[in-house]
């Protein structure tokens, strides 16, 4: 009897890691990337968030353009017109309201500038008796609202005769921008070593040589920071310039603006119009300051 040959079974071969399952769709994503929804969603937020900042600033200029029957309309662009800018020009006393705010931003800008610096780079590099009371009286100076300081600075300048003066309000601006600025440029020259002013020393500089030629053109960014402040300080402040100074001869812009929009009236196409020129010399200066805010307050921050 014979025995039959036993049946032969076909080898079995691995499957191909290509074809063991489905394919991975795409490449896998980095560890931080966005996806496609997400960065969709992120996009719609930014333009979204950049429509409610531009809209104000779009509708005072689209109302500046506008007749005075359309002003308080809806309407984005009715009839528009020049006649606001002409009559504010010509018919109003702007153009001394705004010589008024430059001069008084200017020396605001000038003496905070000097004064900060000064201050900073004297807590920052020397010890001295009261260093820390300044210090102090700087930082609790910031915390008084507007409203109570109001009556005493009042009181102050009416006694010094600077009452209804360009020079009393510049006094009481440099109360408010002295004190941050002061305190963020010592942050800032806390930054620069130290080995910069023994340098000087050695070359026979006086502290004041030291300070003005080796230091202060390395802190550009801290100085851009502190003038573009006092600037916008003196140029916007409104509560300070309405109570202290009356006339049209003597005042500034942000009392000038109260004119136009009170209880008996309100002339909303001569303020939109005012208000689209007054933001054109802020706009100038934040152009020029711009690549040096960044780094000045951050390093203000950081060090201080």
């Amino acid at each position: 009897m014979t025995t039959a040959p036993a049946p032969t079974t076909a080898p079995t071969t691995a499957p191909s890691p290509t074809t063991a399952g489905p394919r991975r769709a795409g490449r896998p994503r980095r560890r931080g990337e966005r996806s496609p929804l997400a960065s969709v969603a992120l996009h719609l937020t930014l333009i979204v968030a950049s429509v409610i900042a531009v809209f104000p600033a779009l509708w005072v200029l689209l109302t500046s353009l506008k007749p005075a029957a359309y002003a308080t309309t809806t309407d984005f662009f009715k009839e528009p017109t020049l006649d606001n800018y002409t009559n504010l020009l010509g018919d109003t006393p702007f153009l001394t309201w705004f010589g008024n705010s430059v001069v008084i931003a200017a020396f605001t800008t000038a003496l905070g500038v000097f004064i900060s610096c000064t201050t900073g780079y004297a807590v920052s590099r020397f010890r001295f008796p009261g260093k820390r009371g300044l210090m102090w009286t700087l930082l609790i100076t910031q915390m008084f609202p507007v409203a109570v300081l109001i009556v005493p600075i009042y009181n102050i300048l009416a006694s010094m005769g600077l009452l209804n003066n360009a020079a009393g309000l510049v006094v009481t601006y440099m109360t408010i921008a002295v004190p941050f600025c002061a305190w963020m440029m010592k942050g800032f020259f806390d930054s620069i070593p130290r080995e910069i002013d023994e340098s000087g020393y050695v070359d026979g500089l006086n502290p004041f040589g030291t300070f003005w030629r080796l230091i202060l053109p390395l802190a550009k960014p801290g100085i851009a920071v502190t003038a573009f402040y006092s600037f916008i300080t003196a140029w916007g402040e409104v509560a300070y310039a309405s109570a202290f100074m009356v006339g049209d001869d003597n005042l500034t812009l942000a009392g000038g603006l109260q004119k136009f929009v009170n209880q008996y009236s309100a002339q909303w196409g001569p303020m939109s119009a005012a208000s689209v020129l007054i933001a054109v010399p802020a706009a100038l200066v934040f152009l020029f300051a711009q690549r040096h805010l960044v780094t000045g307050m951050s390093a203000g921050a950081v060090k201080g």
